[in-house]
């Protein structure tokens, strides 16, 4: 029911861990994510560690789900020295595209522990239904 719109994508995100580097507007890091079904949702998981739940940005446009976000420094004040600086700033980014058989007006987005769990329902037109048959012969759909 997903499907990534970018296949090398984690290779640009191993290079970017490997050289340093951090995303930026133009051409943001990509964030890790799990995707799976429970029970009649679709479940995606995207880890953003450190990131403020108003530095995350969701829109779905048509069946294209987009997800960036921006973790910036934390404030220094004056006389702090920076020893070591591994966690990675910037900007991050994925879009998924979504199955015509989830209900995008019913996306549920979570923030907890940095990580952003999105809940997206799938559409009543695509669950399994029983079609029953009348008398005269004729199929009604019962729902």
């Amino acid at each position: 029911m997903l499907m990534r719109t970018d296949p090398f994508r984690e290779m640009d995100r191993i290079v970017q861990q490997l050289s340093g580097t951090s995303g930026t507007w133009s051409k943001p890091s990509v964030m890790p994510m799990d995707a799976y079904r429970q029970g009649d949702d679709y479940v995606i998981a995207l880890d953003l560690p450190g990131v403020d739940p108003k530095a995350i940005d969701i829109d779905v446009e048509r069946n294209m789900l987009t997800v960036k976000a921006e973790r910036r420094p934390t404030g220094k004040s004056d006389g702090v020295q920076m020893e070591l600086c591994e966690r990675p700033l910037g900007v991050f980014s994925r879009q998924v595209m979504l199955a015509d058989t989830l209900d995008t007006d019913r996306i549920e987005a979570d923030y907890d522990a940095g990580v952003l769990t999105l809940r997206i329902p799938i559409a009543e037109r695509a669950k399994p239904r029983k079609i029953g048959i009348s008398g005269s012969g004729r199929k009604q759909i019962s729902g």
